[in-house]
């Protein structure tokens, strides 16, 4: 079975077990990098924001062994867990005292992202975009968030400086930034001992592990980490959600990094994660990130 036949077999599965109040539907988009994903959107009368439950994963598991029936009992349990159970105010988002506390950044990669940074307002950092969004609202599964484009300032009548200023405000508080030893990230993500790694690495991200790579932005982080371990280091972009930390004096070199980040990347990251090819470099004396 190839995948859009899959695509619609799970489809046709979905909507046998739904009640007559919901609607399913195939959704494609083009997420970050450009990269365009299909899933199943969920959608409940009365509630107008809904879920798309994406399905690549999901046809993995089928190549796998799973039935397209185990596969559309999963879906319906996860959409069980992470629907919304009333509808997001049209008019909310229209006055910007609503929203102005809810204005968030992330980071993406520039290049990658060229065709969709024509639409929306962004800052440069280094080879990335920061790029914004109002943040609706945050759950176990993660985040539900509205991309700011260019129409929205229109709408509100307000600058990019200016949600620039409220997303440097508002992303620390509202997604506390998270910093830890890579051997214990490994240890609690796994449940297996993290000792193959050496304890010289540190993951830092969010608390959701969501667009958390965006917490080098934070104010007087990098310098913080610099005191923490006293010495010049490297910032390896490891996707969109997290960064790595090496300390200068256990790294083989930036050139030897640069080769490491982009091997992993063509290797081991989906290619919607994919954040930089290229390690950073955060000397102490400069305060500064270098490319």
């Amino acid at each position: 079975m190839t995948y859009f036949q899959f695509i619609h077999e799970v489809e046709v599965k979905v909507k046998e077990e739904v009640r007559d109040d919901v609607t399913v539907y195939i959704h494609s988009a083009v997420k970050n990098n450009g990269t365009k994903r299909h899933g199943l959107t969920i959608a409940q009368k009365g509630i107008n924001i809904f879920p798309t439950i994406y399905l690549e994963e999901y046809y993995q598991q089928f190549q796998g062994g799973s039935s397209v029936e185990h596969i559309a009992g999963e879906i319906l349990r996860l959409y069980k867990e992470v629907r919304f159970r009333r509808s997001f105010e049209g008019e909310f988002i229209k006055d910007y005292q609503n929203v102005r506390r809810k204005i968030i950044y992330r980071l993406v990669n520039r290049e990658a992202n060229k065709e969709l940074l024509k639409e929306v307002p962004y800052e440069e950092y280094l080879d990335l975009a920061v790029i914004f969004y109002v943040l609706i609202e945050v759950n176990s599964h993660g985040m539900a968030s509205l991309m700011i484009r260019d129409e929205h300032l229109e709408m509100w009548n307000v600058t990019k400086s200016e949600i620039a200023r409220k997303a440097k405000e508002n992303t620390p508080r509202l997604l506390p930034y998270e910093f830890g030893t890579m051997y214990a990230l490994i240890e609690e993500l796994t449940g297996e001992d993290g000792g193959s790694f050496e304890d010289v690495m540190y993951v830092m991200s969010n608390r959701l592990r969501s667009y958390g790579a965006a917490a080098i932005l934070y104010e007087d982080r990098l310098e913080g980490i610099g005191d923490y371990l006293k010495e010049n280091y490297y910032v390896l972009p490891s996707s969109v959600h997290e960064v790595i930390i090496v300390p200068e004096s256990a790294a083989p070199g930036w050139e030897a990094l640069n080769a490491l980040v982009a091997e992993v990347n063509e290797t081991q990251i989906e290619a919607e994660d994919i954040l930089s090819d290229r390690a950073y470099y955060y000397d102490r004396g400069k305060g500064k990130l270098l490319l």
